[in-house]
């Protein structure tokens, strides 16, 4: 007969194994510190002497009282967190980010359906950039730098900004991060995670201030500058023309925004090892060669054909190529030409791209570099297995061998993220999209994309979309984000059962 020892920590919680009280807690913080960023949309929209200032102050104030009443009721919540808190905090903070944010839109009239609203709010947060909005610019400052701020701080995450700012996390800072970060390798930097997460805020500050200098040197003022800097930098691809970057018909802009592109999807955590003196690792790193070998070979591959095929000049060509390859395969969105008057069989390229995303560690979506690397390695060596059936062949990356279990759960995870595209494709078939714009708006929105095939390419927005198919793909967009598991976990009853 088992003998049950009564666990001090459970018992505080009464019946339930959840932590709801902690899980409380740390959403009031998360909605203190949305407040802060309305409260920034204030500021923003007072320069401009807009009246939009008072909704940001309404829907500020707001928060704060929810924010402090979860604070107080709360505060004496017991702060150890298991695996499954951490999860419910996460994926309930993203959609408590999401109906809090599209507020602003709705009491603004910016955005008037509630559906279109939190589409566009979801979209945001998750670094989509999927868009419903026919007149960008027909928004206030205030409107249109919320819709960039949601997309920096949805970048590396909600609660990573949280941790950074708030010291109430504490020791179990490094759960909440498992829980929210993505990628197969999760590289300790420095001992502390705190101190890890504010090494990497302040690169992610650096990138976006650079690129704001750059892009007003070029001719940008500081207001469209500062707007695309944060939304490049959070690959996220919001913009404050209607036409997106190819409203500055300017080679110069074009560069700098695409090498910005690239270099935020790279790990993150290279940058702080180079700031720590290993630079070696970045030259090492053998995701990083892979990542930026699918760049430039897919790029040339398209300048060429648009040289051949549609008559281009060869830098006009080169420009037009690499940018739009950069914005896809970082999941960032942006737009200087439009591929759908390129040759088909580019498109497919181009879906290759939004289905490869980024690297590990990086504020892209996608499947992840690494993820594909393993599993093409795993190939490859499935196929020297059958040649020496008694050799040993590992699967390595890195110089270092790679696990049975790590391999099988990134083929697990390859397969699951396939089987979501080809549901979410069969589901907006059956809501009346077209076969090439379902398809391509499911692989899109689970890749975080934002442009995608036919009616929702990249000189369209998804406001035909039909109202169905607009929560689906808001959904869709917050499992890629989160990359599926932890949303879907929440679903499964076997997350509820107490074992």
């Amino acid at each position: 007969m088992d003998l049950a020892i009564p666990n001090p920590t459970t018992e505080s919680r009464g019946n339930s194994f959840i932590n709801w009280k902690m899980i409380f807690r740390l959403l009031g913080g998360l909605l203190l510190f949305e407040a802060i960023l309305y409260l920034i949309c204030t500021v923003v929209a007072l320069f401009y002497r807009e009246a939009d200032y008072l909704v940001f102050l309404e829907v500020a104030v707001l928060n704060v009282v929810v924010g402090s009443l979860l604070q107080a009721i709360f505060h004496r919540a017991d702060r150890q967190l298991s695996r499954r808190d951490a999860y419910c905090i996460v994926t309930f903070s993203w959609i408590i980010f999401s109906l809090s944010g599209m507020l602003p839109y709705l009491l603004s009239g910016s955005i008037v359906r509630p559906v279109d609203a939190f589409f566009e709010t979801v979209s945001g947060f998750t670094t989509t950039g999927a868009s419903i909005l026919n007149d960008i610019e027909s928004l206030s400052h205030g409107m249109l730098f919320w819709r960039s701020l949601t997309q920096w701080v949805g970048g590396v995450g909600i609660v990573f900004f949280t941790i950074a700012i708030f010291p109430f996390f504490g020791g179990e800072s490094l759960q909440l991060f498992s829980a929210e970060s993505t990628g197969v390798k999760k590289e300790r930097i420095l001992p502390k995670i705190s101190v890890t997460v504010k090494w990497i805020g302040m690169i992610y500050l650096a990138l976006a201030m650079s690129e704001a200098i750059l892009l007003r040197l070029g001719g940008m003022g500081w207001f469209d500058a500062i707007n695309h800097a944060l939304t490049t930098t959070a690959t996220g691809g919001y913009s404050t023309k209607q036409d997106s970057i190819a409203y500055w018909n300017s080679p110069y802009i074009h560069y700098v925004v695409a090498t910005f592109v690239m270099m935020s999807g790279v790990n993150f955590s290279l940058y702080c090892l180079c700031l720590r003196g290993r630079v070696k690792r970045l030259f090492q790193d053998d995701e990083l060669r892979f990542y930026i070998r699918t760049v430039f070979i897919i790029t040339a591959i398209i300048t060429a054909t648009l040289c051949i095929c549609n008559n281009y000049e060869l830098e006009p060509a080169f420009r037009s190529a690499y940018f739009q390859v950069t914005s896809i395969i970082t999941t960032t969105g942006f737009a200087t030409d439009d591929y759908l008057l390129w040759p088909s069989f580019t498109w497919m390229l181009l879906l290759f791209c939004m289905l490869a995303g980024g690297c590990t560690g990086s504020t892209s979506g996608g499947l992840k570099n690494m993820r594909l690397l393993i599993l093409l390695r795993s190939i490859k060596m499935e196929f020297r297995r059958k040649l020496h059936p008694n050799a040993v062949l590992p699967v390595k990356a890195d110089g270092r061998v790679i696990s049975n279990p790590v391999v099988s759960a990134v083929t697990t995870f390859v397969i699951f993220y396939l089987l979501c595209i080809i549901i979410g494709w069969i589901a907006l078939l059956m809501m009346g999209l077209g076969m090439v714009e379902a398809m391509s708006a499911s692989l899109s929105a689970l890749s975080n994309v934002g442009p995608a095939l036919g009616d929702y390419g990249p000189m369209f927005n998804w406001f035909s979309m039909p109202d169905a198919a607009k929560w689906l793909t808001s959904f869709l967009m917050l499992i890629g984000r989160l990359e599926l598991f932890c949303v879907l976990l929440i679903l499964s009853p076997d997350f509820w059962r107490h074992r």
